[in-house]
Order: C-alpha cells, then sequence, then structure tokens
C-alpha cells in the first residue's frame, strides 16, 4: 500500500511531525486506503544540505 516520503528541515517539533503524518495518512484513508496500510516517512535533512536557488538553505533562507 501506500509509503509516502515527506523531507522536511531538521529540528521541526515532534508534535508537528505527528500532524502531518496524521493528515496525511487521513487523506489515503478519504479515498478507501485503511489507516493500518498507509507508511508516512518523515526525513529531517539540515538546512546546510538543502538547495534552494543555488546554495544551501542555510544561508539563502536564514530568515526560516
Amino acid at each position: 500500500m501506500p509509503i509516502v516520503h515527506v523531507h522536511i528541515w531538521e529540528g521541526m517539533d515532534k508534535k508537528k511531525v505527528a500532524t502531518i503524518i496524521r493528515r496525511i495518512t487521513g487523506v489515503f484513508v478519504e479515498v478507501g486506503i485503511p489507516e493500518h496500510a498507509v507508511e508516512v516517512l518523515v526525513h529531517e535533512v539540515p538546512k546546510s544540505h538543502w538547495g534552494v536557488g543555488g546554495g544551501p538553505a542555510s544561508e539563502k533562507l536564514k530568515e526560516w
């Protein structure tokens, strides 16, 4: 069944990550996929390893 990979910057609060997992799962449940069959993998990536506009997000998006 579905496996969803979500890539986010590291450091997001665990409660928000749980909300992301719950709501993504809910989308699949709405279209008839059993909840137990949905897998959501959250990958945390350091901003220094995430490129935006030709440079690392840690430099390009300092205000985030």
